[in-house]
């Protein structure tokens, strides 16, 4: 469960957006739709406790420690840092009680689910966009978490990683898992999911996509 209540966000004094209430029960599945530099991402930090809100409050259904996953844009990466493959995806075993042994057949598992086993030995810089970005997600997959934050997780991947991608998303959300996701790609998004929240300076709208890609609404917050 994810609830916003007068949220705000953005630069210091500065707020992106009216103050947004929301509400996302538990196992939903929402898009974060708008311009470039609307505050997508920034909401999604602010969910996840990486930045300090303006106004309001942020109240969410998993209060232990790795209760919340983020998945980070590519960019946040430093591409030279001397790992591996391996070593990045099992840095999703944060907090996990497995076994070392368990903990390895689930790592070859993850591995595999995203095509990554022939890679888990390249370092980062020799990964291209769409590996690097399998890698991330498989990490993203170690953990347990009840919550999914999703920043443009189809960056740079090809119809294979997509078609991994939404296996992964429909799995998850079978799990009861709260997914909130950011993209780009609105077409793919409305024929994927049903709601979507539109953020905008003037206001956000949380409604269902078909929705608001076939209407010009006026963005005013409200809750779901």
């Amino acid at each position: 469960m994810i609830r916003c209540e007068q949220l705000q966000w953005g630069a210091k004094a500065q707020p992106l957006t009216p103050p947004l209430d929301l509400h996302l029960p538990a196992g939903s599945l929402t898009a974060v739709i708008g311009s470039n530099g609307c505050g997508k991402s920034s909401l999604l930090k602010v969910i996840a406790g990486l930045q300090r809100p303006l106004r309001g409050r942020v109240r969410l259904g998993a209060t232990c420690l790795g209760g919340v996953a983020y998945l980070v844009q590519q960019q946040a990466l430093d591409r030279q840092f001397p790992i591996d493959l391996h070593r990045l995806v099992s840095a999703g075993f944060w907090r996990s009680p497995l076994s070392r042994r368990d903990r390895q057949t689930r790592l070859q598992q993850v591995l595999d689910d995203w095509r990554l086993l022939d890679l888990q030995r390249q370092p980062l810089q020799a990964l291209s966009g769409g590996e690097l970005q399998r890698a991330l997600l498989a990490r993203l997959s170690l953990t347990e978490a009840r919550i999914l934050l999703l920043d443009e997780p189809d960056a740079a991947l090809d119809e294979q990683g997509q078609a991994l991608l939404w296996q992964h998303i429909q799995r998850w959300q079978a799990e009861g898992r709260t997914q909130l996701l950011v993209s780009h790609d609105l077409a793919g998004l409305s024929q994927r999911l049903d709601d979507a929240l539109l953020v905008a300076p003037s206001g956000c709208v949380f409604a269902p996509i078909q929705q608001l890609l076939a209407q010009r609404v006026q963005p005013l917050s409200r809750a779901a």
